[in-house]
Parts: structure tokens; C-alpha cells; sequence
């Protein structure tokens, strides 16, 4: 049976032996090899090609823009049973590459001819070329000293591969119908950084937000955010939401609450564990925003607060908190503690510091970091990514300890 008349001396078992059957481990999401940097690859099948397109967050600070990308290989069959796989990246058209499947989760590709990725104006036109494909700017209007020396950087180290990486497989985080909003990927605003992709999962009464992208402080792989989902925070009036220092207060007295309710689980404090189900029954959950669910009556009162929640409050972001986008929503559904990791760069004396989650919607939330007075907003990747799902729960915790462990 014939398939298409550029490819009549093709036939469908020569594509599915050569190509679809033998690249079949290929399919799917990863996280290429980068240093801090990290990166989205989504591979798929396109017609009669296999295609590996990264997927790059839109410019700094538009994190409700569509995700940008752009073709780093391609596998076809230019011969009979003999699949080409030609190297997509510079500007001069595809040309010869390399992959070589390492084992089922990991493989690499390999640039064949990377003269065609040099440029006639040498350095500074690849500089100039990759900052606007980046950042969609030059470097005149980036204002910001240190700014423009994390852009210099980065394109110095991560221009040095050529295209001739190692990939590791990612999972999309598994759903459940009690999860707070549907997890998956999302974009985030980190200062000076630039925009970064962000993967929300759920793990029983907590959240946790791991780089998919990342730098030199807080590395790809890395959980950035951890959301306490027993500890709702309850905001001031608007008025009082302005005031930094009040939220600093309310954040901070849940922060002592869940570090003492953690010495307890660890069965340091006994005579403050036989105390605490009758300081429980006294406060009721959530009453201060750091009540922690319960059976019974307690237990339907909480579950109550969800859909009063869901009218939505005011928000603001109190004054001396810097934010990348201004453009943020107006009012939210609830917050939470939670933790923020934070680092010097290279990843030096990293600590985990309290912070606010505000969910906004389903498709964004936001994270108020108290140490370094920033805000941090998510947007959800409105992508459909196939052959991406974990085959277990199991199996997508390995993959986070994994991808963590790389750059820990």
C-alpha cells in the first residue's frame, strides 16, 4: 500500500519498522541536560516525520502568552529502511544529527555539522539573534545591570552544547478529583531570572511546585514552592492587606504553628501532643486560617469553606512587594502557607523561607516570598501533550526524586 506520492517508493512497514517502531521510546515529554538551565522537550509524531520541538515560555513578564517553540531534530525516511535524523537548530536549514537511545527514559542527540549553526557576524549577531528570540528585546533595553549579566551568562553556557544534549523523561503529574485545581505545567515570573516553567503536583495535603526550568540560583529539578494545603490563611481587608508587615504578622503565626505541629508529629513535644486535640476543638478549623481539618462536625465545617472561598476576596499586593507583572488578579479564591526555596547563585546555602499561595483561579495562582518581599505569578500551559502520562504514581515520584537529585 502506497502513502504519499513524495514518498512512492516508501511503504507503511518500512515506516512503522524504521521510524514510528524504532523511535517509539523516544515519544514524549523531557528535560534536556542544561546545568541549572533546564528545558521542555516534547517529541512527537508528525505525519511521517518525529519531531522534537521545545517548548519555551512566552517573553518576560507575559505569563498569560501562548508558549513559544521551536524544532531542535527531525527523523524521517529519506531511503528505503534507513530513517535520517537531521539536526533543526541555528538558521541555515536542517542538516545532519545524531540520536542514540541511551536506555527506555534517557537519550541524546548529537550535532553532526555545527558550522551550521555559526552566523557570519560571528558571536554578536548569535547574541543579538538569540536575545530577541529569548527575550524579545535587545540588550539596550534591558536596563537592569544584573539583569543583562544572568542574560549574558546564560547564553555563554548554554550556547556551548550545540544542540548535543542528553534528555531524561519527564511525567505530567497525575490527577485526582480532591486535587485543589487540576496539576500540570505553568509559567512563573522569577524576577530578574525571566519567566520559568513550574510543575504543580499534589501529594496529599500538600503541593509542591518543581522547576522544569531553572538557574543559577535555583536550579532545574529543583521544588521551588511547597504549599501546606491544612494551613488556609485568611487575608485582611484590602486596606490591610497594603500593609506588608501585617501579612508578614499573619503568615509568620501559621509558620509557628506548623513547625510546632511538626515537632509533635516527630514526637518531640508529648505533653503538647495530648494538648493539642482539645486546643483543636476550641479554635475549629480554619477559624485563623491555620485550623487543621477534622472528622465530624469540625471536618464539614471545612469542607464548607471551599465554596464560600469561591465568591472570591479582594487582593492586593502589599506595598514594597515587587512584582515582574502588574497585571495580576484582582481577587482570589483562598491562600495557603507555604514554603519558598532560595539560594545564593550556584546553588549555595539554599533554605526554605515562608510565604503566601494565592490561588486565583484554575488556571493561575501566585506566591508571595516574605524574605526577598516578591511575587512570583503562575499561568497555566495550555498545551495538549501526548504520550506523557505516568504509567503509575509510583513512577512520577521516581522521575521527581530523579530530575532533583541531578542538580542537588
Amino acid at each position: 500500500m502506497r502513502i504519499l506520492p513524495d514518498y512512492e517508493h516508501m511503504e507503511y512497514r518500512d515506516v512503522y519498522t524504521c521510524l514510528l517502531h524504532r523511535y517509539r521510546h523516544i515519544l514524549g515529554l523531557w528535560q534536556p541536560d542544561i546545568g541549572p538551565y533546564g528545558g521542555l522537550l516534547n517529541v512527537v509524531v508528525d505525519g511521517l516525520f518525529i519531531i522534537g520541538w521545545m517548548y519555551l515560555p512566552p517573553h518576560d513578564p507575559h505569563v498569560d502568552d501562548p508558549m513559544r517553540f521551536k524544532p531542535l531534530f527531525r527523523i524521517h525516511l529519506m531511503e528505503r529502511k534507513s530513517a535520517t535524523v537531521e539536526c533543526m537548530y541555528g538558521h541555515k536549514g536542517p542538516h545532519n544529527g545524531h540520536i542514540q537511545i541511551v536506555k527506555k527514559d534517557e537519550f541524546s542527540t548529537k550535532c553532526n555539522q555545527t558550522d551550521h549553526h555559526r552566523m557570519s557576524g560571528g558571536r554578536q549577531e548569535e547574541f543579538r539573534t538569540w536575545l530577541r528570540e529569548e527575550w524579545g528585546r535587545t540588550l539596550e533595553d534591558i536596563f537592569h545591570e544584573h539583569m543583562q549579566e544572568l542574560i549574558l551568562m546564560k547564553f555563554i553556557y548554554t550556547s556551548q552544547y550545540d544542540n548535543c544534549l542528553t534528555y531524561r523523561r519527564i511525567y505530567l503529574p497525575p490527577s485526582h478529583p480532591d486535587d485543589l485545581i487540576k496539576p500540570g505545567l505553568f509559567k512563573g515570573t522569577y524576577g530578574s531570572h525571566g519567566l520559568e516553567i513550574v510543575m504543580l503536583s499534589f501529594h496529599g495535603h500538600r503541593a509542591r511546585g518543581t522547576k522544569i526550568t531553572g538557574d543559577p540560583n535555583i536550579p532545574a529539578g529543583q521544588q521551588t514552592v511547597e504549599i501546606d494545603l491544612r494551613h488556609r490563611i485568611q487575608l485582611p481587608d484590602v486596606e490591610n492587606l497594603r500593609n506588608f508587615n501585617e501579612l508578614s504578622r499573619i503568615v509568620l503565626e501559621v509558620g509557628e504553628q506548623v513547625r510546632q505541629e511538626q515537632q509533635r508529629e516527630a514526637g518531640e513535644d508529648p505533653v503538647l501532643a495530648q494538648e493539642q486535640p482539645a486546643r483543636e476543638a476550641e479554635a475549629g478549623p480554619g477559624e485563623d486560617g491555620g485550623g487543621k481539618p477534622s472528622d465530624g462536625a469540625d471536618g464539614a465545617a471545612a469542607a464548607e469553606q471551599p465554596d464560600q472561598s469561591s465568591k472570591g476576596q479582594p487582593f492586593v499586593l502589599p506595598m514594597g512587594v515587587s512584582s515582574r507583572n502588574e497585571d495580576y488578579p484582582r481577587s482570589c479564591r483562598m491562600c495557603f502557607y507555604g514554603t519558598g526555596l532560595i539560594a545564593g547563585h550556584g546553588f549555595t546555602s539554599p533554605e526554605r523561607t515562608p510565604g503566601v499561595f494565592i490561588l486565583f483561579d484554575e488556571d493561575r495562582f501566585g506566591f508571595i516570598w516574605l524574605e526577598l518581599k516578591s511575587f512570583s505569578l503562575y499561568s497555566r500551559v495550555q498545551a495538549a501533550f501526548r504520550n506523557a502520562d505516568a504509567p503509575s504514581l509510583q513512577a512520577f515520584d521516581e522521575m521527581l526524586k530523579n530530575i532533583q537529585s541531578l542538580t542537588s
